[in-house]
């Protein structure tokens, strides 16, 4: 799991400041975890985001970001509350879930809005 910092979104996930439209620029679908320091469901979600990224390892990326250091892109993405997930599919839009999920929602949408099956399912 990576700590993006706005730098390295605009190289691994989109580049807001040269492109208007979204044009996702990673190799695998992501998910991004922001997040605050001080939120309580924040860190309950933490640690089903580390078994995530074991799991789906070379499957799907998963980002977290620092909304209090990383205030730009926490504002680019209207982040009001948190935890915010944003999950990023290889091809078309972006869809945001708010406030922390149990695990199996969290695969549930990995499966749904990625296209990426569970690496224990046999589909």
């Amino acid at each position: 799991m990576e700590h993006l910092t706005k730098q390295t979104f605009l190289e691994k996930v989109f580049n807001y400041e040269t492109k208007e439209k979204w044009d996702f620029q990673g190799e695998l679908p992501a998910i991004i975890d922001f997040y605050a320091d001080w939120c309580g469901p924040c860190k309950m979600v933490s640690p089903i985001f580390e078994e995530l990224a074991e799991e789906y390892q070379g499957k799907v990326n998963i980002y977290k970001i620092d909304t209090e250091a990383e205030q730009e892109l926490a504002a680019v993405f209207a982040i009001r509350s948190i935890p915010s997930v944003l999950f990023i599919p290889k091809e078309g839009q972006p869809q945001m879930a708010v406030g922390a999920m149990p695990k199996d929602e969290y695969i549930r949408a990995i499966e749904m809005v990625l296209g990426v099956p569970h690496p224990s399912s046999n589909n």
